[in-house]
């Protein structure tokens, strides 16, 4: 949580509701009551999860997951009830959302998710989510490239998207 305090002296704004989102709050709140024998037990947690994807790329190339465990949902639905979230809460929100990805996050190996399907009734992009071994970012980028080149997705786009232009 010391980034968010380095951020904050910095720009000299508090760290607070007008200045962060809730469930960033709440998780910066609940760090600040971690002890240190916590911190290192969690550090215990990501170094054998880090070893055991580890273990799995030294007999594989990659592993293949969805992206999400559902179609796309409404912007905002992540966030929902995060002001009344702790930190463990919000985590545990988080890995009910986005069960699939979330322990490369934490190992720190490569991983994308690509839209290689879209959801005919919404039109929004379905995702498959690949991971590879430590430093292999070049076995996904390789992929990446074939799977563009089969079915590509560059002009296909949502009717809400990023890019979009605004109407008036």
């Amino acid at each position: 949580m010391r980034w968010i305090d380095g951020f904050a002296g910095a720009f000299g704004r508090p760290v607070d509701e007008s200045t962060v989102e809730p469930e960033m709050l709440a998780s910066y709140a609940w760090g600040l009551k971690v002890s240190g024998a916590e911190f290192v037990d969690a550090l215990d947690v990501r170094n054998r999860v880090a070893r055991s994807i580890g273990a799995h790329f030294e007999a594989q190339d990659l592993l293949l997951t969805p992206a999400l465990p559902k179609v796309p949902v409404p912007l905002g639905t992540y966030g929902r009830g995060a002001e009344h979230a702790d930190g463990p809460g919000w985590l545990e929100h988080l890995f009910q959302c986005s069960p699939f990805t979330a322990a490369f996050n934490v190992a720190g190996t490569p991983a994308m998710s690509v839209p290689l399907a879209f959801d005919p009734a919404t039109g929004m992009p379905i995702g498959v989510h690949f991971a590879a071994g430590y430093g292999r970012e070049d076995v996904l980028f390789r992929l990446a490239a074939q799977l563009e080149k089969a079915a590509p997705w560059a002009e296909r786009k949502p009717a809400v998207w990023a890019g979009a232009a605004r109407s008036a």
